[in-house]
């Protein structure tokens, strides 16, 4: 991408790349010229209402320029948060280029579920193991999972899924396996047929 080539162009101050791109949103053109039209018209609208007080029916008068007001006002703050959108992106692979892994903090992960009917333990054995296969020190990352609905069938699928974590997370690291969780991985990834021990080792993880 363009605005990525840009920003590892430009070096930092300490001579590290940046961990983030910014990129400005497009189609800006098209909402400040709207934007402007309500403006002007909004303008229109209050010179009117000051410039003429009826004498009869003042608090139908009141009422509506009160209303106008107040729509002007959220109209203002909404041009505000979006008159320069922009668009960041992390450069994850550069973190390690940048701190040692002694330097990096330590991160404590909760995945939280409730119903296991509503939340199905497969897909939240998927996420506990997406989460626990992230690129990073392993003593530093605590994963935990909050069950509000005190469920057993949750609890023994995350006892099932703490043997099969020893396999996972080997496959994961080796392959470099993206993306980390194993029903979204094996849903959009083809099985690797050039290579039959790659093979024969991606259907015993499946």
């Amino acid at each position: 991408m363009e605005w990525r080539e840009g920003e590892e162009k430009r070096m930092g101050k300490n001579g590290y790349l940046p961990l983030f791109g910014t990129r400005p949103a497009r189609g800006l053109v098209f909402f400040r010229s709207y934007a402007a039209s309500i403006f002007i018209g909004i303008c229109f609208i209050c010179f009117h209402r000051v410039s003429y007080f009826p004498v009869t029916e003042r608090w139908v008068w009141v009422g509506m320029f009160v209303a106008e007001l107040w729509f002007s006002f959220y109209f203002f703050i909404t041009v505000i948060v979006k008159w320069n959108p922009v668009f960041r992106s992390t450069f994850k692979d550069r973190l390690s280029s940048r701190y040692e892994e002694e330097e990096l903090p330590g991160v404590d992960i909760f995945v939280c579920t409730a119903d296991p009917r509503l939340e199905p333990p497969t897909m939240v054995v998927s996420t506990v193991l997406s989460v626990m296969a992230y690129d990073y020190p392993p003593h530093k990352l605590s994963v935990y999972l909050s069950d509000d609905g005190c469920s057993d069938l949750t609890f023994y699928a995350l006892l099932e899924a703490s043997g099969f974590a020893q396999l996972w997370l080997p496959f994961c690291r080796k392959l470099k396996v993206e993306p980390t969780s194993p029903e979204a991985y094996f849903q959009t990834t083809p099985e690797p047929v050039d290579d039959a021990f790659m093979a024969n080792e991606w259907l015993i993880i499946k």
